[in-house]
């Protein structure tokens, strides 16, 4: 899956509290564009109707649709990543619901900001998963991960807005014919400064690996 740079404003993602007001920081997370209502180019997914390209096997579907993505994490994992944040999670709007489904997590603890969340997106074949996943490969700073599904990968990145640092790690995972999305990132707000590089990817590694093992219980459901 490819990077979707998704801006959202930060405040609306929060609690009117004045410090973020100032800090007029944006996110992009790759749900986040849909939350919005929007698609860009390279996240619109593909309909399970779409006729598959010439040879193309459509048996190997291991998953039919995507799993509650709001279940995908326990709550210990939700708290330990995104302190104060509601467990529950807020599952994020999608197109169609069949083919892509996300949930958020998201709070601020003092002056530091977290955000996570976890897509699930379904292809017509493992086949056409692959191609997706390795279309993707073109990321900066990508690292493959072992451990992690059939195949895996992690990306991270530093953005600066308004004199504000935020780190940002992505982890994406294929399972048969299935793509898992991990975003991770946060910020400081009071010394404008990130979470280190190895915080936010451990944190994305955690995240992706619970969200896979949850996988087990929808498999073929």
């Amino acid at each position: 899956m490819g990077s979707l740079p998704l801006p959202v404003t930060l405040t609306a993602r929060l609690l009117p509290v004045a410090v973020l007001a100032c800090a007029g920081w944006a996110y992009s997370g790759p749900m986040a564009e849909q939350s919005a209502g929007k698609e860009g180019s390279e996240s619109a997914p593909q309909s399970s109707s779409a006729p598959d390209e010439p040879g193309e096997s459509v048996a190997s579907k291991t998953y039919p649709k995507p799993p509650a993505p709001c279940s995908a994490l326990p709550k210990s994992t939700v708290t330990s990543l995104v302190p104060d944040a509601k467990t529950a999670g807020k599952e994020l709007s999608a197109t169609d619901e069949s083919v892509r489904r996300g949930c958020s997590w998201s709070a601020l603890k003092g002056y530091d900001y977290r955000w996570l969340d976890v897509s699930f997106e379904v292809k017509d074949s493992d086949d056409l998963a692959k191609k997706a996943f390795a279309a993707g490969d073109g990321e900066k700073r990508t690292s493959p991960l072992k451990g992690l599904g059939d195949e895996a990968r992690v990306t991270s990145s530093l953005k600066t807005k308004d004199k504000q640092d935020t780190r940002e790690s992505v982890v994406t995972v294929r399972t048969g014919n299935l793509l898992l999305t991990v975003t991770y990132n946060g910020s400081d707000f009071e010394s404008k400064g990130a979470p280190s590089n190895d915080t936010v990817i451990r944190g994305a590694r955690k995240a992706a690996g619970d969200a896979a093992a949850s996988l087990g219980s929808d498999k073929g459901s």
